[in-house]
């Protein structure tokens, strides 16, 4: 394969260099206040948001402690129906599998709707490998394949381009005029796209929900681009990884309800398709991939991880992701659920400082739709990585933390640490040299002021003794 990216995410080394860089775009910024401030007032609005909550917890908490035989009732079932499961330990074998398959039926170009698990596979430069056109069809994806880009968010691609750069984009890649205009960019893609469809030779989708007693896929969204590539092309290739399954139909409306509100603020997304298996004249491959998946269920402190339902809510409200965007996660999976689910994906030796950029706020956990612990994930993938030193910590870095332990450990080296903190806090702005993690900082953002008043407990000691004069009525 050309690209290299799957070998890991360079998190905070000289690829990113650091969380200064790439700056997040104002466009990125007001996106996701936007959407996160809907989400809040949505959930607000519905009396059982809770509920629903609770509820779709516990079906994925079953489904996850079931997987084997759900995904063994899924796969029967589906294959009852004239579809034919393939299962790939990793993205490799998931690879060669949909290389296969092309070759089989002598496609030369495939319409592609959106897929986390195909990011992971690196589908598109496979396919290139064997001089196959591979064509994103959502709007999103289509926008940062045309920029040579990754996505920056797993439910909204290109979150991070503005109008006006769309309109440069298409200017520039498609010969299009310039404009900025919502409804001539989405029309300017339309007519691109659409004799694409009509072209391919296959179609690849993803899976947001496997229903095993029935055998079916559903797939959500919101522009009719899945429909159109997974029901024109002769060949659909639908992609899931292993924790996409859920016990029952009857099961698949709580998450419907739970999906769209947490992911955009929709009542629900405007298609949903399911589908029980090929139609007539067509062939229907499912791609069931674990793909590091098998390591996030042996562990019991990560294995709720696997209940995301991939709305993004965690990245809309996280304030790390909001200053720094997808790209500098180094890999497929941005925000707190990258942080978790990357270490475990492609090891913590490549991406075991993802679990660092977190400021343990809580945010994630209190709009997650399936509730998943997700500090408590993070501390726990901390550990983890600090147990072995090579991987995330220099001797400096080892020493520094090691000074940290000292100062907090007794009330005079703390008061003492302090006290150097706030001298270096007022000598700061006018030091003649500064060190690279201050200039960093000091790049985009200014020095906190110190508390008015002095040390915290010396405003408590007179805050008691005011009290303590007072006499009660």
């Amino acid at each position: 394969m050309t690209s290299s990216s799957l070998h890991g995410a360079p998190f905070l080394s000289k690829e990113t260099k650091g969380l200064a860089e790439p700056r997040g775009s104002k466009a990125l910024e007001l996106a996701t206040r936007r959407s996160a401030k809907t989400r809040d007032e949505v959930a607000a609005s519905i009396p059982q948001w809770e509920s629903w909550r609770e509820q779709a917890e516990q079906i994925k908490a079953y489904a996850i402690a079931h997987l084997d035989r759900l995904l063994t009732q899924f796969d029967q079932a589906i294959t009852a129906r004239g579809a034919k499961v393939l299962w790939a330990e990793n993205a490799k074998e998931a690879n060669q599998f949909l290389l296969q398959i092309a070759k089989k039926h002598s496609v030369r170009l495939v319409v592609k709707s959106k897929s986390m698990v195909s990011e992971e596979m690196e589908l598109n430069h496979a396919l290139a490998d064997i001089n196959v056109q591979s064509v994103e069809t959502d709007l999103g994806e289509f926008l940062v394949q045309l920029a040579g880009q990754r996505p920056t968010h797993i439910v909204t691609p290109a979150l991070h381009l503005s109008a006006e750069d769309v309109g440069k984009l298409f200017a520039e890649k498609l010969g299009e005029p310039f404009t900025r205009e919502h409804e001539q960019l989405t029309a300017i893609a339309r007519r691109h796209l659409r004799q694409k469809f009509l072209e391919a030779g296959m179609g690849v989708s993803g899976v947001n929900f496997a229903i095993a007693d029935v055998g079916a896929l559903c797939i959500v969204e919101n522009e009719g681009n899945a429909g159109l590539s997974m029901g024109t092309p002769p060949v659909h290739v639908a992609l899931m990884g292993i924790e996409k399954v859920i016990p029952t139909l009857s099961h698949l409306p709580v998450f419907l309800q739970l999906l769209a509100r947490s992911g955009t603020g929709q009542k629900l997304t405007a298609y949903t398709h399911l589908i029980f298996g090929p139609s007539p004249g067509q062939s229907l491959y499912v791609i069931i991939v674990d793909n590091g998946r098998s390591r996030v269920l042996a562990d019991p402190h990560l294995r709720s991880a696997l209940y995301c339902i991939r709305c993004g809510a965690c990245l809309n409200t996280c304030p790390v992701y909001r200053r720094v965007g997808g790209w500098a996660y180094g890999w497929i999976y941005p925000g707190p659920i990258g942080s978790i689910i990357t270490p475990e994906l492609v090891g913590l030796k490549q991406a075991g400082k993802l679990p660092f950029a977190s400021s343990l706020c809580g945010a994630c956990h209190e709009v997650c739709p399936v509730r998943i612990d997700l500090p408590h994930k993070l501390v726990y993938l901390r550990h983890q990585a600090v147990r072995k030193p090579s991987l995330v910590r220099s001797w400096l870095e080892r020493l520094v933390w090691w000074g940290w332990s000292v100062a907090m450990s007794r009330v005079w080296t703390y008061r003492l640490a302090m006290a150097v903190a706030r001298l270096g806090v007022r000598m700061a702005p006018v030091l003649p040299w500064k060190p690279r993690l201050l200039r960093a900082w000091l790049r985009d953002r200014d020095l906190p002021p110190l508390p008015p008043g002095g040390p915290f407990r010396n405003r408590w000691k007179q805050l008691e003794a005011e009290l303590g004069s007072k006499k009660l009525p």
